[in-house]
């Protein structure tokens, strides 16, 4: 098999002392109410081997889960406006830094506690330490994708929320197809691991290491599984 990486990424990755060898996936648009079985049937099982790990991303998942919210579905309101001033404008994709998810931060977890996660955030943002608000609010907050156009312009009007029982779909996928899966929420600045297949339990630590460069990337690539083999 002959394994290739994205642009600026490299196949190969060390992980506790050995060589581990990476090929991107590359896959049809997935679409809202798409299967994932399907897909991991037509795009991993071909080439999948025992042993193998498969990183997939969390926004397949949840689009075929059809975990997404429309835009008309949010009333922005003036705590989401006048808060969304004060937060950072992250170059890898939106973040409350824009009203529609500030509101959405609002919808789910209330006012009052996203006003205290403000709060503390911009006391820690003092003394260097970010990334406060998300880990106050959760992930239902800090996982939304989506409102966000610039590289897919399929997703400028819809949220896309994170999986819903990620393991159980890892489950599922080595149950049906025995594909050894982990769901990741990834970008270029740091790796989440949100759902494992049983056997991958309390290896967290390990599986980022495997995808610490983000395989996958965040542009138009268009590859959300990746196949990884020890050497």
């Amino acid at each position: 098999m002959d394994f290739k990486a994205n642009e600026g990424k490299k196949v190969e990755i060390e992980a506790d002392n050995k060589i581990y060898l990476r090929h991107a996936i590359k896959t049809k648009f997935i679409k809202e109410g798409d299967n994932y079985i399907e897909i991991f049937e037509e795009y991993v099982k071909p080439i999948y081997k025992e042993g193998d790990i498969v990183s997939c991303s969390e926004k397949i998942i949840s689009l075929c889960q059809k975990r997404t919210i429309k835009r008309e579905e949010i009333k922005v309101g003036f705590w989401a406006k006048f808060l969304s001033k004060f937060a950072s404008h992250p170059e890898t994709g939106i973040g409350v830094g824009e009203a529609i998810k500030m509101q959405y931060a609002i919808n789910t977890v209330g006012l009052l506690k996203v006003l205290y996660a403000s709060i503390v955030s911009a006391i820690t943002k003092v003394f260097g330490k970010k990334g406060v608000f998300y880990e106050i609010v959760g992930p239902e907050v800090s996982g939304l994708d989506g409102f966000y156009g610039k590289v897919w312009k399929e997703y400028e009007n819809i949220g896309i929320r994170i999986p819903e029982n990620p393991d159980d779909v890892c489950n599922e996928i080595k149950s049906k197809l025995g594909i050894t899966t982990m769901i990741v929420d990834a970008n270029d600045l740091g790796q989440e691991i949100l759902g494992k297949e049983e056997e991958l339990k309390g290896k967290d630590s390990f599986l980022k290491k495997l995808i610490k460069d983000n395989p996958a990337g965040q542009s138009r690539e268009c590859t959300p599984l990746i196949l990884i083999r020890e050497q």
